[in-house]
């Protein structure tokens, strides 16, 4: 493929969200000065609520026993924790279809329903918000900041979070209990599972490939 791209992914394992969003930082920063290629990081985190600037405008309020931490990003709230698969894509989106934020996001989210369907999970849409949608029930976010086109923080998958955690959260227009994992819903599935689906079907989702591979 022509406008096919290599990247470099690195897997950061379990790591405090600062740390991970300070190294975002950092990578964006190299990445517009063209001293990196495009790259994703893969990574979990401790607790975290996450709470973007339609979060902070809606004066959503989160529970005083969770953790939180204002972010740059689109979006309202994210709950990040373990049992969460975390993918941070330090990327140039300058390929074919990606000529705006919401085509952008729609690859993503099409990318992490093409890694999910090869395990089997039937995955979508759903016009109440954008993330990744499975039975009617959100397992995904998405959210992303752009510096000149080079993107920072990106999606989640939940798939065997603490159980009732991200449940109790409600906001920016959705409910407490409309975003959950996918263990509740009877599907039994690792991080590593879904991280080997995702670089899989990253060539045909996205025109890119693990410049390991």
């Amino acid at each position: 493929m022509a406008d096919e791209r290599k990247v470099d992914v690195l897997r950061l394992g379990h790591t405090d969200y600062s740390e991970a969003e300070a190294r975002m930082r950092e990578l964006q920063q190299q990445r517009l000065q063209g001293a990196i290629a495009d790259t994703i990081l893969i990574c979990s985190h401790p607790e975290m609520v996450t709470i973007g600037p339609a979060a902070r405008r809606d004066q959503v309020v989160i529970p005083p026993d969770y953790p939180t931490t204002d972010v740059d990003r689109g979006g309202g709230i994210t709950w990040h924790g373990p049992g969460q698969l975390v993918i941070y894509p330090i990327l140039r989106w300058d390929l074919d279809g990606e000529q705006n934020v919401k085509h952008i996001t729609a690859k993503l989210e099409q990318w992490a329903i093409s890694a999910l369907a090869n395990l089997g999970i039937h995955a979508e849409t759903d016009e109440r918000m954008q993330g990744i949608w499975v039975q009617g029930v959100k397992i995904g976010s998405v959210g992303l900041a752009f510096k000149k086109w080079v993107s920072r923080h990106g999606f989640t998958i939940n798939y065997a979070t603490p159980k009732g955690r991200v449940e109790a959260l409600d906001g920016c227009g959705l409910s407490a209990g409309t975003t959950t994992s996918l263990d509740r819903l009877g599907f039994e599935i690792t991080g590593d599972e879904i991280t080997e689906a995702l670089l899989f079907s990253m060539r045909e989702s996205l025109s890119r490939v693990n410049a390991k591979s």
